[in-house]
This record gives C-alpha cells, structure tokens and sequence, in this order.
C-alpha cells in the first residue's frame, strides 16, 4: 500500500521505491531490503541524528585540542 496515494505499491517503477542496506541505528540489525523511502524516513532520520552526534563531539575534540596548542604557544 502506498503511503502517498493509497493505491497498491507499483514497486519498483515508482521513484519512492529504493533499497536500503546497513545496520539499523536502534537495534544494530542489518538491514538489506527494498521498500518506500516514505517508510524508511524515521529511520533515516534517526541515523542522521547520530551522525551529527559523532560529528559534534568529534568537532568539540578538535577544539579542545586547538585551544591546548594555543595555550602552550601564548605561554612561551
């Protein structure tokens, strides 16, 4: 079923229609299957939300690291 129209899924000649693989980001399950990316939103999104975690805290590391260099620099 469609979650757009409401119609039976016309599978693969519909643009919607795409195929996911990976690890699911709650339950680290991997995935491998074709399916609506409708469907597949909330969990993108999910995965997106962790990336920019990892991201941040990665940024944040860097920062850190910056800021100590600087320091030893500014005391010299």
């Amino acid at each position: 079923m469609c979650p757009l129209t409401g119609d039976d899924c016309m599978k693969h000649e519909c643009e919607w229609y795409t195929h996911i693989m990976g690890a699911n980001p709650q339950t680290g399950e991997q995935i491998d299957k074709f399916g609506c990316a409708i469907t597949f939103l909330p969990m993108l999104l999910i995965e997106n939300s962790q990336q920019q975690r990892q991201t941040g805290a990665a940024v944040e590391s860097f920062r850190n690291k910056v800021v100590e260099g600087q320091q030893l620099l500014d005391v010299q």
